[in-house]
């Protein structure tokens, strides 16, 4: 076993102190604020005792050819966004966390992730910061790929510690430190709906299309339609906070429930638009962000068949309210989903590498209080979010959750032509109409951004 010390704390607050992969890998959900499963977690080291700093995740590349490309891409953007938020770490701890597949058993699983292990590993060794360790959790298991003594880290690895019973949970429980469930869980209250409650809801999105599309792309119209949606949305927020309350495993459904599938579709279109997300992104703090975030969620579940792309906008809201009140575990699953839903979704990108960096969002409060002040001062609406108010000054590259330069994917079909991605369609020929209003649909997004990049 590598014997070494870890610590948890700022110098300010009673530390924790973490020694050997056992403690490491027992320390891992409460870092993330939930169990990282199909991930690949990487967290910086700073200091002689080794505190911990930054950290990422990103789900793990089912094709091996990616990666080598994807560690080189981890370890740049681990050890630039450290660089950034404080100084560059003296070291870095890597978890590959899966499950078995199928007929697979858990050492197997570890021994054929052992090549991605270690070319991150070398990844990071390229750049001058050491892997202090690796470690591979599989099946309520452990296995160290850094240490070759099979006395203490045999072949069949070693069980976790059960769920309560070490100094990290005793710790974590006495300052309030809750572990939600799995990344699975979590990103199971954002997926779209069943297929049975999914057919009427793509049915209402198909309608609100054909009706909307025309007149976001007037320019008049689009005005009228950005102070339509953002009165409804205030009236379901309203609706949503004025609800009996239920018991928490049934209060998605509960919400579902309370708003019907035109109501959604109207709103979910109406986000298309950047300026009407930028309002929507004000209810940030205060009594209205928790109902805004069970919004966000419900119109999030709501976006379904072709419209996956359109989650992009009330994905990247939850997120952004999950890191403004605090949650940031949750924001960064939302953020995870928005940029896996649309991969060039700018405000997601930025919002993302700066709730990684732990970076402060008041800056972005600021901003978007001072455009509120702007608009009820009658100068008009601002300029849109600044990309330096989510505190990203240079965006580094990577794969979908990391942040890239190119602009978002419906700012670039507005100076050319892209192709829209094809797409299994349930039932279409029988609706007459529907492909085009997609279409109609996607036009309105590629107008909103348009219409945003000429203000700048």
């Amino acid at each position: 076993m590598n014997n070494h010390h870890e610590s948890i704390g700022s110098p300010d607050t009673q530390q924790i102190t973490l020694r050997g992969p056992a403690e490491l890998a027992d320390a891992l959900p409460y870092l993330m604020g939930f169990h990282p499963n199909d991930s690949v977690v990487m967290v910086a080291l700073h200091g002689g005792r080794g505190r911990f700093g930054g950290r990422l995740r990103l789900g793990i590349p089912s094709a091996p050819e990616e990666w080598a490309p994807v560690s080189d891409q981890l370890a740049q953007c681990l050890i630039a966004g450290s660089e950034q938020r404080e100084s560059r770490p003296d070291a870095v701890v890597v978890f590959l966390c899966q499950d078995p597949a199928e007929g697979e058993s858990a050492s197997q699983t570890m021994e054929r992730l052992r090549p991605f292990a270690q070319l991150l590993r070398t990844a990071c060794g390229a750049l001058d910061v050491p892997v202090l360790e690796a470690l591979c959790i599989s099946d309520g298991r452990y296995w160290s790929y850094c240490c070759p003594d099979a006395r203490c880290c045999p072949v069949e690895g070693n069980p976790l510690a059960l769920p309560g019973t070490t100094v990290m949970a005793a710790a974590a429980a006495y300052a309030g430190i809750q572990v939600r469930g799995t990344l699975r869980d979590m990103e199971a209250r954002l997926a779209p709906e069943e297929p049975a409650a999914a057919n009427e809801q793509e049915r209402a999105l198909d309608s609100a299309g054909a009706a909307l599309v025309s007149r976001i792309l007037d320019v008049d119209g689009r005005g009228e339609v950005s102070s339509e949606t953002l009165s409804l949305a205030r009236v379901l927020m309203e609706r949503l906070g004025s609800a009996p309350a239920v018991r928490a495993a049934e209060a998605d459904a509960a919400d579902d429930a309370l708003i019907n599938p035109d109501e959604a579709a109207a709103v979910i279109l109406g986000l298309q638009d950047r300026q009407t997300r930028d309002r929507a992104a004000e209810w940030m703090e205060g009594p209205e962000a928790e109902t805004a975030l069970r919004l966000w969620r419900v119109l999030a579940r709501r976006c379904v068949g072709p419209y996956v792309e359109h989650s992009a906008a009330p994905l990247t809201l939850a997120g952004w309210v999950s890191w403004s009140t605090g949650d940031e575990s949750a924001a960064r699953v939302a953020l995870g989903l928005a940029l896996r839903a649309d991969p060039h979704y700018t405000f997601a990108q930025l919002l993302h590498q700066a709730c990684n960096q732990g970076l402060d969002p008041e800056t972005l409060r600021r901003c978007l209080r001072g455009e509120r002040d702007v608009r009820e001062a009658g100068e008009g609406y601002g300029t849109g979010i600044p990309e330096h108010a989510a505190g990203c000054q240079e965006p580094a590259a990577g794969r979908p959750e990391a942040v890239s330069n190119k602009p978002p994917a419906r700012l670039r079909a507005a100076k050319r032509p892209r192709r829209a991605p094809v797409r299994p369609v349930r039932g279409e020929a029988s609706r007459p109409g529907a492909g085009a209003a997609r279409r109609r649909a996607r036009e309105t997004r590629r107008s909103g951004d348009r219409s945003a990049e000429s203000r700048g």
